[in-house]
C-alpha cells in the first residue's frame, strides 16, 4: 500500500494527480472491493469551496492532521464522500476521490448500490455507473463515515501504488461548485478518455 512518505512528498494539487491510476481497496467482512482512481479534486486551505476555508471546527479537524488519513463526510443529508487528507500538519487540505474504475468485488459493489436509495427501483446499475461519482463510489466500496481519521497506510482501507500507466491527465474546473466559491479553479484531475469518470 502507499506509504506515509508518498502522501507527505506532494502538495495537495500534485497529490490529486499522483493518485490517478492508483487502486483504492476496502477489505470488509462481506468481501474485498477495489477500484482504480480515475478522477479527483483538490481542496486547499484558501479555497472558498473547502470545508476548512476560514474555519477550524470539530468537523474538519481531520483535514488539519497528517497526510494519508481518510476524511469521510455527508452531503445532501444522504450521500457520503471519501477524501484523502493532504499537505502539512496544521494546513487544512484534502483530495476528494470522485470516481473509480471497478476492479475487484464487482458483484458486491452492484449489490450495495442496488440497496442504496438511488437504485431502489431494482434496476441494476451499469458497470460504468457503479463508481462514477463520489457518492456512488462510497456506496459501492462500503466506506463508512466512522472511517474518518482512518490511517490509509494500514488496516482495511488503503490505496495501492499505480496499477495503470501511460495515460493523459486532463485538468478542469470542479463539478458542482457554486459561482464565487472557487468554481473557476482548475483543481479537478481525471484520466483522459476513461469511461468511468463522472463527467467528461
Amino acid at each position: 500500500m502507499l506509504t506515509k512518505d508518498f502522501y507527505r512528498k506532494y502538495d495537495t494539487r500534485s497529490l490529486a494527480k499522483a493518485l490517478l491510476g492508483c487502486e483504492l481497496v476496502h477489505e470488509t467482512p462481506e468481501g474485498i472491493t477495489s477500484g482504480i482512481i480515475v478522477e479527483t479534486e483538490a481542496y486547499l486551505f484558501d479555497d472558498p469551496a473547502s470545508h476548512a476555508y476560514n474555519k477550524r471546527t470539530t468537523r474538519v479537524e481531520v483535514m488539519y492532521g497528517e497526510a494519508g488519513v481518510a476524511y469521510v463526510y455527508q452531503i445532501y443529508g444522504m450521500y457520503f464522500c471519501f477524501n484523502v487528507v493532504s499537505s502539512e500538519v496544521g494546513v487544512g487540505e484534502a483530495v476528494l476521490v470522485r470516481a473509480l474504475e471497478p476492479v475487484q468485488g464487482i458483484e458486491l459493489m452492484t449489490a450495495r448500490r442496488m440497496e442504496s436509495q438511488k437504485t431502489k427501483t431494482g434496476k441494476v446499475p451499469a458497470l460504468k455507473d457503479l463508481c462514477s461519482g463520489p457518492g456512488k463510489l462510497v456506496q459501492a466500496m462500503g466506506i463508512r463515515k466512522d472511517q474518518t481519521f482512518h490511517d490509509l497506510t494500514s488496516g482495511e482501507l488503503f490505496i495501492r501504488p499505480v496499477v495503470i500507466e501511460d495515460f493523459e491527465v486532463k485538468i478542469s474546473t470542479r463539478i458542482g461548485i457554486a459561482e464565487g466559491k472557487g468554481h473557476d479553479l482548475l483543481y479537478r484531475y481525471y484520466i483522459q478518455g476513461n469511461k468511468f469518470i463522472s463527467k467528461s
